[in-house]
This record gives C-alpha cells, structure tokens and sequence, in this order.
C-alpha cells in the first residue's frame, strides 16, 4: 500500500521501519527540529533521522491546519495515513484523505488512557498489566474503534522500558492491521465510553516524592521519572533526583533520613526506600552510597517534597 506516515519521538521509530520494510512510504511528516534540552542547537526529532537514513522524504510542517498542507497530503495519494506518537492533531479534511483512513498506533489498551502520557498514567495508577491499540482516528482524541490490542506485563519497568517494548509492539500489530485492511477483513471493536480514562501529560508534581507517599506509589514515582519530568526530593538544603529506588527493610519514621554505609534511606508513610541512583543538581548520576561517602549530612536530617 502506499502509506504516509506521521510521528516524531522514539516510540514511532518501530512502526517507521517496519512501514518501510513492505510498505511504500510515500513520505514521513514530524514536528519540527527543535532546540535542545542543553543548548541553542537544533535537533531532529529521532523519526526524521531514521526517515533520512532510509532515504524517505521528510516534511516538518508546523501546522496541517492550513490548505497547501492538506493539498500537498492529497497530491501524495496515500491509501492510509499511519501516526505513532506524532504530537499533532490531524484536522477533518486530512482524515478524510485515505481510502483506508488514518490508523493511530497508541500505547495503551483503549479506552482506558486516552491522551498525551498514557504509559506514564497507567504506571502511577498502579496497572499490571499494559497494551498498545491500533486505531481508526476521528475527530475526538483517542476516540475512534480499534481493530488489534497487543498487552505486555508491566513488572517493575521503568517508563523508558515500557516505552520501547510497546513500540515493538505496536509495529508488529500495525503490519496485522494494515494486512487486514488490505484484505477487507479487518474487524473494527467500538470503545467502550463508560470506561473512558484520559492521560494528561506529567508534570514534576505528579512524580515528585513526599514524605506521606506509600512506598508503593513512591516507587510508581521513580518508575515514571524522565529528563523532562523528574522523580526529585530535598534532603536537608540539597535537591536530588532519584533515578533508581528499592524497598528497604530498615525501620525509619516518616520524612527522616538515614545516611551511612548501606546508602540513603528516607522514610515514607509505611515504610522505608533505599535510594540507590541519585542525580544532585548540575551533576551526573551516581550510587547512592558514593553520593552519601560526600554529602557530610548531619546526625540528624530530615527530608521533604522539592521546593
């Protein structure tokens, strides 16, 4: 089939590869470069820089609400449009483009987690088990029927390994998809509204960690912590980051802290965390222990949410 295809982070990178492995991509539409994180240097988005290596042409508009970019799709004739995490919203006349129309590979088991940040909530809200739905898109966000569901056990991963494993996923299931269509017997399941949740994206108050956390919410905490979005605490005057915890079996009282040869521990509500990966402000990551061997903390410290 002659495809479009749309997305911009790693997570579409998967469906981009297998796309072009046996489909004809007729082109990849991404946000645009933007500036980095570290400086003023402008940086591609990671789909247009496998889009280049496979030689397909790339476009980084900066709106599809506007006629030359709904012409421009249109000149291309796609069959289907497929999107992975593009980060726009494709408006009514570019739905209606594809005879097939256009298919959302998105990273969750539908309805629940409609929205921006859906591994991220599944994981705060505690979920065993997490999935990736490939959709038919319509105006409404998230909305549309989904023809294949894929699940995968969330066990202890982190965001960024969720992430991966589902893009994996949702590519295989996307070839099935668009197998069917081709086909006709694609089989279209309609949501269920009543069971509707929406997965607003992560702020830094969602993952910071508090003194009245449950152990188990605070490891979801650092589970989800990101770059852009970090799982951060205040130990005495000093903010830290934690990239990695485990569940500790030393008795401390909520929000105190104890700092010696087994590492950094801190007290939540019911329990106790070894904080075993720390990033303190404007260094690298390093082991908790190390980190405590420097700090000099006093006898007596406590710790609280960041300021």
């Amino acid at each position: 089939m002659d495809v479009v295809f749309m997305g911009t982070p790693e997570f579409a990178v998967p469906s981009l590869r297998v796309l072009a492995a046996s489909h004809r991509v007729r082109a990849v539409y991404t946000r645009p470069d933007a500036v980095s994180r570290r400086g003023s240097a402008l940086v591609a988005p990671p789909v247009k820089v496998i889009a280049e290596k496979l030689g397909l042409p790339v476009v980084q508009p900066s709106t599809l609400r506007d006629s030359a970019e709904t012409d421009r799709l249109r000149a291309l004739a796609p069959d289907v449009i497929c999107v992975a995490a593009y980060g726009m919203i494709l408006p009514s006349d570019i739905l209606a483009i594809p005879r097939f129309g256009c298919i959302n590979v998105h990273a969750s088991l539908l309805p629940r987690y409609r929205g921006a940040a859906p591994i991220h909530r599944a994981i705060l809200e505690g979920e065993t088990t997490l999935g990736v739905s490939i959709m038919l898109m319509e105006e409404g966000l998230d909305t549309g029927p989904y023809a294949l569901q894929r699940s995968l056990p969330a066990g202890d991963r982190t965001v960024p390994e969720l992430t991966a494993l589902l893009a994996e996923e949702g590519a295989q299931a996307l070839l099935e998809v668009l197998d069917t269509l081709e086909s006709g017997t694609v089989s279209w399941t309609q949501q269920d509204e009543s069971q509707a949740t929406y997965a607003a994206k992560i702020t830094r108050s969602d993952v910071a960690l508090r003194p009245d956390c449950t152990v188990a919410e605070a490891l979801r905490r650092v589970r989800v912590s990101t770059r852009q979005a970090p799982s951060r605490l205040r130990v005495g005057d000093m903010d830290l980051t934690v990239v990695s915890a485990s569940v500790s079996d030393t008795e401390l009282a909520q929000g105190s802290v104890s700092a010696g040869s087994s590492g950094l521990l801190i007290g939540v509500r019911d329990g106790s965390l070894s904080l075993d990966r720390i990033r303190p402000a404007g260094r690298s990551d390093m082991d908790g222990v190390a980190w405590v061997c420097g700090a000099r903390l006093p006898a007596t410290c406590t710790w609280k949410a960041p300021l």
